[in-house]
């Protein structure tokens, strides 16, 4: 009890106030002992609360479950809905906008002003939105909410300020888009059909006026009839009645012939001059049976009918198999003239649309490619070329190939890194892709003068890691790398062994990068790590394998009698030497109960020689072993460290340390053993339980559904239980806080959450954590190696590791480390008993050093080498190292450094070696951490943490000063809280759907320049004229042009709209709106103002013109009143 005594009386040797002033929201760490002189911390804090300000700065990937498809086709820019409420607005590369609805309603249809630079939405909460494309950031200038009808298509005609509406009643109504109200003019369902009609005809799924005549309205309803409706005459030219649904109806651009295509497979082709019956009747894919019927086929859900000037119209539609075909995938059907050809898709199509190349109907359209939107994926055909190959997508549509379960974000990289990434990764590219460029080509977007290097690494399911370029916010794939390739093929299992291996095995838990010696690490599911060497050259490879027994199946008694055995802590000044797991395949601190079953790792590492080409080349695979038949616990923490040329991780049962240069276990520990005897905890002598626990990490809910446990939870962590049962689902180990009660039910995920393969990957083995409350395992949650002083008498620094447990206990291991690099291959490097013990509440997330100027101390790594580039007898290669030692530039300071650690509930600053607490601050009570890290900020550091209730907090260093608090995103699914991650220069990412990743700032000065890092959705382009039709069209065809819609929908003609019937609502309030509207009025004023100078010119040439009529009026009766005059006394005869 004396020894815990003295720990505790090192943990709490001084108080905020001995030094700088009581930070605010902190509290105090105990009584005031042996503080520091301020002259030791004397740190000019620069950083104030105006620096941060948060925002999302730009969302990159695939739009998660996509809905509506539209497209400018003067500024050649594509939008995307989603079912969340999303609009994705695409340009050229680097032109990448994304608007969110407030509502998260559905989008059900997009619509281009044309050339006009905005944006009409239709959504599922029947409410239409008009956005405001002439901004870097789009926003909404009006909404019209229906109350009494819901929205089922809208057509908008180009150069046309009237929307047409139709609804699920059957009604068509009509929006005025610059005042965004409804206009008195009704198309009532019952006055579009025929009075005797006894049935209704559905709802309204087509509306489009007539290439021919403007006047003219043709309105599909899904019962299959169809009107031709005249806007002027207010009555119907024409009623077709067909006995299939239509689902879609598209022009001839002429103006006198339509098709349709309808839920029985079929295709008709109607004719203007006879709407008694179809022109035309098709099965595009229905055969002829032996009885001489078709064969029923799947609807046609689209289709559309292009033509060409110099060849046969195009015919594209989606859907219409034959039924018989089970399991065919997705098709687009492209006829042109008598070929047909039928492009297979990987997903379901959700909408496709055509480019052509004339904005107006009534021309030739000339299609040249046709964008088809799936469910998970976007591709352009290109319609030139008879293969109909696909665009190359510059676009990183495919993030989500894979299911993402790991992400990790660098800034401000090596400049050289990102080049040869690219390199290398370009040879491994797709081919087969069409010659032309993108059409996709709108928005304009310059590389900004704030761009530094950054790079995104995603880990996927499929055991894949990809490696993107996220300079000057866009991204990049630059190179990827198959982890599996690591791994013999496994055969099936059978039995017990089936239920136990992962459904993927392959799966990416965490990464860890060193970009300065390019050593690249990857923890699998299955408990493995690969460490891999980064190399220009292809090369023959051997991989070497090491298996580490980290399972703890005996009792966890610490008695006399072991503590003497311990070649660790036995003593102080004691070293360990190295383990050699083929010499003692038991490893220390882990007994071994008799008749236990031979381990079996979960995969098996290929043990030939293999080739390997440029890159990411695997050197080491560690797993740990399956004991007595059970698989090993997951991995819950990494370090690698190039200059040391030491790996550790840990998981619940303890801890371990892999010389990777000379392939060895150097240490491999229980937590228990750890700490020897200085275990500040009481702990229960008892013989752990034999079945699994839970490590169901990556197992993540459904987006649209949640388990009845967390439905019932009203915890501040926002839908779960308890934080354990958060952790258990984040980190997959039994884990629990010293600060927690542990008297709560135990808590089982819901078995729903493996039902959906499609956003998760799920395990097959039970999530039972029924003993959570019971067994005290004490998982490694961090590890870090530094240079520090690993005793309190330490005068100098030394390598060290950093161990921070789920216990808030923080372990100092100092090492001995050969230095000369032929010993370093030879000699083990050594571990000294552990010279400190601090402790915090709640698990210890991070680790962050600084010098006694506040300065943030990196640490040491290897100058990146390559090991199989050819050797140079005359001047062999050394390893250069780079050390930053904590006292190299600080003589007038005297030695010293900082520590901060930071923990699920708050976050500690110390002074070594001394040991003492300089300052504490609790960072939340009610909620925890889930993702902390010390950034870089304005030439400057912070601590910066995540907390599961949502908010996002950052703390000036070393006083653990509040600085940012902000409520921003309330943690709702397992992906959140996987895949958030900060990075230096206040930016931080995580996966915002599975398919997209959002990077925000929390940077005010990142916010500021960010409007010139975006790129521009408009510009200013002239509209293409009409083609001269020529006279004789012109005369016959009609005349399009002639038609007023101002005339008849204005007030004036048709009145005004039942204001029961939709609510007119305003732009975006707050300051953002403001802004935005100011934009949008002084965009409105300007071109209000251009128009009355236009007026103004055209009024005086009026007048001008009015003038010289008149002049000439006066000279006309001035002579006729001469010749008046002239002639008065003439006779007839005279004349």
């Amino acid at each position: 009890m004396r020894k815990f005594r003295k720990v505790l009386d090192g943990l709490t040797t001084s108080s905020p106030g001995a030094t700088l002033g009581s930070p605010s929201g902190g509290s105090g760490a105990g009584t005031p002992t042996a503080a520091p002189t301020p002259k030791e911390i004397d740190v000019q804090e620069t950083l104030l609360s105006e620096d941060f300000q948060l925002c999302k700065t730009v969302r990159h990937g695939f739009p998660y479950q996509p809905t509506a498809l539209a497209f400018d086709p003067v500024q050649k820019i594509l939008a995307i809905g989603s079912r969340s409420g999303g609009v994705r607005i695409l340009g050229r590369p680097g032109v990448d906008s994304y608007c969110q609805h407030e509502g998260g309603a559905a989008v059900l249809q997009l619509q281009f002003l044309i050339n006009e630079g905005a944006l009409v939405t239709a959504c599922a909460d029947d409410t239409l939105h008009l956005w405001n494309l002439r901004q870097r950031r789009p926003a909404i200038l009006h909404s019209l909410k229906f109350n009494r009808e819901r929205i089922t298509f809208c057509h908008l005609p180009f150069q046309s300020k009237w929307l047409y509406v139709g609804t699920e009643r059957g009604n068509t109504h009509i929006v005025n888009i610059e005042s965004f109200v409804l206009s008195g003019y009704v198309i009532m369902w019952n006055k579009a059909i025929e009075l005797s009609t006894k049935t209704h005809p559905g709802p309204v799924v087509h509306l489009s006026d007539s290439p021919k005549d403007e006047g003219k309205l043709l309105i599909g309803f899904e019962s299959g009839t169809i009107v031709h409706w005249d806007l002027r005459g207010k009555k119907a030219d024409f009623r077709i009645y067909y006995d299939e649904a239509i689902h879609s109806v598209s022009w001839h651009h002429e103006g006198k012939q339509f098709m349709c295509s309808h839920s029985d497979g079929s295709l008709t082709l109607w004719n203007l001059r006879n709407t008694t019956k179809p022109f035309q009747v098709t099965f595009p894919h229905g055969k002829v049976q032996k009885d001489g019927r078709k064969e029923s086929c799947k609807p046609i859900l689209k289709v559309e009918y292009k033509t060409c000037r110099n060849s046969e119209p195009f015919v594209i539609f989606s859907g219409g198999l034959s039924y018989d075909k089970a399991g065919r995938r997705p098709t687009l059907t492209i006829m042109h003239g008598k070929a047909i050809t039928v492009l297979e898709m990987d997903y379901p199509i959700t909408e496709f649309m055509a480019l052509c190349e004339t904005p107006y109907n009534n021309e030739v359209q000339e299609p040249y490619a046709v964008v088809v939107l799936l469910e998970k994926d976007l591709i352009v055909v290109d319609l030139t070329q008879s293969s109909f190959p696909v665009f190359e997508n510059p676009y990183p549509m495919d993030i989500h190939e894979s299911p993402v379960t790991s992400t990790a974000y660098f800034a401000d990289c090596p400049p050289d890194i990102i080049p040869v990434l690219y390199s290398i990764g370009a040879k491994h590219k797709k081919t087969g892709y069409s010659q032309k460029e993108w059409p996709i080509t709108g928005g304009t977007w310059t590389l900004g003068s704030h761009a530094y290097p950054e790079i995104i690494i995603t880990g996927h399911a499929d055991g894949t890691i990809k490696f993107w370029d996220a300079s000057a916010i866009t991204l990049q794939m630059l190179y990827k790398l198959k982890t599996s390739k690591v791994f013999e093929k496994s055969k099936p299992a059978e039995g017990r062994a089936a239920e136990l291996v992962e459904e993927d095995p392959f799966a990416v838990q965490m990464v860890s990068w060193c970009p300065q010696s390019r050593m690249f690490c990857v923890v699998g599911i299955s408990a493995y790590i690969i460490l891999y060497r980064f190399s220009k050259y292809e090369a023959n490879t051997q991989i070497v394998s090491l298996e580490v027994r980290l399972q703890c199946e005996s009792e966890d008694v610490i008695s006399p009698s072991e503590n003497e055995n311990d070649p660790c802590f036995s003593e102080p000044g004691s070293a360990h030497s190295p383990q050699h797991p083929h010499r003692q395949p038991s490893s220390p601190g882990c007994g071994t109960p008799e008749g236990v079953k031979p381990s079996i790792p979960c995969l098996k590492v290929k043990d030939k020689m293999v080739r390997v080409p440029p890159g990411y080349q695997a050197e080491l695979v560690i797993q740990l072993q399956w004991i007595d038949g059970e698989p090993p616990q997951q991995i819950t923490s990494l370090d690698i460290n190039s200059a040391y040329g030491l790996l550790a991780f840990g998981n619940c049962n303890g801890l371990a340390v892999v010389d990777y240069l000379q392939k060895t276990v150097l240490l491999c520990l229980s937590t228990l053993d750890l700490y020897g005897a200085t275990d500040p905890y009481q702990r229960l002598t008892r013989s752990p339980r034999r079945h699994r626990q839970s490590t169901s990490g990556l197992t993540e809910l459904p987006d649209n559904q949640q388990s009845f446990d967390m439905e019932r939870s009203k915890s501040p962590t926002s839908g779960y239980a308890s934080r354990r049962a958060m952790l258990q689902q984040l980190h997959g180990v039994t884990m629990y806080s010293h600060d927690e009660h542990h008297t709560t039910t135990p808590y089982c995920w819901s078995e729903r959450a493996t039902e959906s393969r499609e956003n998760s990957f799920s395990r097959s083995r039970s999530s039972s954590v029924s003993s959570i409350d019971r067994d005290t395992k004490e998982a490694i949650t961090t590890l870090q190696f530094g240079e520090s002083y690993g005793r309190k008498s330490d005068a100098l620094t030394s390598p060290c590791l950093w161990v921070g447990t789920s216990l808030g206990i923080v372990l100092l291991i100092p090492m001995s480390i050969p230095t000369d690099q032929e010993e370093r291959m030879e000699e083990p490097v050594t571990f000294g008993p552990s010279g400190a013990v601090l402790m915090l509440k709640g698990s210890v997330l991070r680790f962050g050093f600084l010098d006694c100027m506040g300065a943030l101390i990196q640490s040491p790594y290897e100058v990146w080498r390559d090991t199989n580039a050819a050797e140079d007898p005359d001047r062999p290669r050394k390893r250069k190292l780079i050390h930053f030692s904590p006292s190299s530039s600080q003589e007038t300071y005297g030695d010293g450094h900082l520590a901060v650690v930071c923990s699920e509930r708050q976050a500690k600053v110390f002074l070594m070696p001394s040991q003492s607490c300089l300052y504490v601050h609790n960072i939340t009570e009610s909620s925890f951490v889930l993702r902390a890290d010390v950034v870089s900020v304005c030439n400057s550091v912070c601590l910066a943490c995540f907390c599961a209730n949502g908010h996002i907090m950052t703390l000036s260093l070393p006083s653990l000063r509040p600085l940012l608090d902000v409520s921003y995103l309330p943690l709702t699914d397992m992906r959140i809280a996987r895949t958030f991650c900060f990075t230096n220069g206040g930016q931080a990412l995580y996966l915002g759907s599975p398919t997209e990743i959002q990077r925000i700032t929390f940077s005010q000065e990142m916010c500021d320049n960010l409007q010139e890092m975006l790129g521009e959705l408009f510009t200013p382009i002239e509209t293409p004229e009409v083609q001269n039709r020529g006279f004789l069209k012109g005369f016959f065809g009609g005349n399009a042009h002639t038609f007023d819609r101002e005339e008849l929908f204005g007030e004036a003609a048709a009145g005004k709209a039942s204001r029961s019937l939709a609510q007119h609502i305003p732009g975006q309030a707050g300051m953002e709106g403001m802004k935005v509207a100011a934009g949008g009025v002084v965009g409105e004023l300007a071109r209000a103002r251009i128009a009355l100078d236009e007026r103004g010119q055209r009024l005086g040439e009026l007048e001008d013109r009015t003038a010289l009529m008149m002049t000439s009026a006066e000279s006309f009766s001035k002579h006729a009143h001469e010749l008046m005059l002239k002639c008065k006394d003439k006779k007839w005869y005279q004349f």
